[in-house]
């Protein structure tokens, strides 16, 4: 039985599988051996900001445990800097090293690259923002489903 609900969740994690392997590729083709994707990704939602490893986990992202070692490894490589907060000793916060102010550069880059490939297929800017829409609608519905509330339906949004 095809049910589009479901046809629709293994599509997104397809996706989210098949960005990464870009981004993979991406990496490889500058020579970037000492970072992995999802570290590159890391570093591309920190942007110019400076926050805790709490909250890059928060935003939901990544998972806790995977966040705290992938920030250990670009601390060590060089991508990102950590300082401790001077008010609570046990929060560390984050910002972009040069080397990863270089890697979100890269993948920016990519970006523009792939929006001129787009322009040229039949993937509109109507398309991406009904299909940002529906996945808002979808996350929303998620995040419902994990609090209780009894929503029962997208109209209760």
């Amino acid at each position: 039985m095809n049910i589009p609900y479901y046809d629709s969740i293994q599509l997104i994690e397809r996706l989210h599988r098949r960005f990464l392997d870009v981004l993979k590729v991406e990496l490889d083709r500058q020579g970037i051996q000492d970072i992995n994707n999802v570290q590159a990704m890391i570093l591309y939602n920190i942007g110019n900001e400076e926050i805790t490893v709490g909250e890059l986990t928060l935003r939901g992202y990544y998972l806790g445990s995977n966040v705290s070692y992938n920030v250990k490894k670009m601390v060590e490589n060089e991508y990102l800097e950590q300082e401790r907060s001077v008010h609570d000793k046990r929060s560390i916060r984050v910002k972009l090293a040069d080397k990863g102010v270089a890697i979100r550069k890269m993948i920016d880059d990519m970006f523009d690259r792939h929006k001129e490939k787009i322009a040229e297929t039949n993937l509109t800017r109507e398309l991406f923002l009904e299909m940002n829409k529906t996945l808002g609608l979808l996350e929303r519905f998620w995040e419902h489903q994990t609090q209780f509330t009894g929503l029962s339906s997208l109209d209760d949004f």
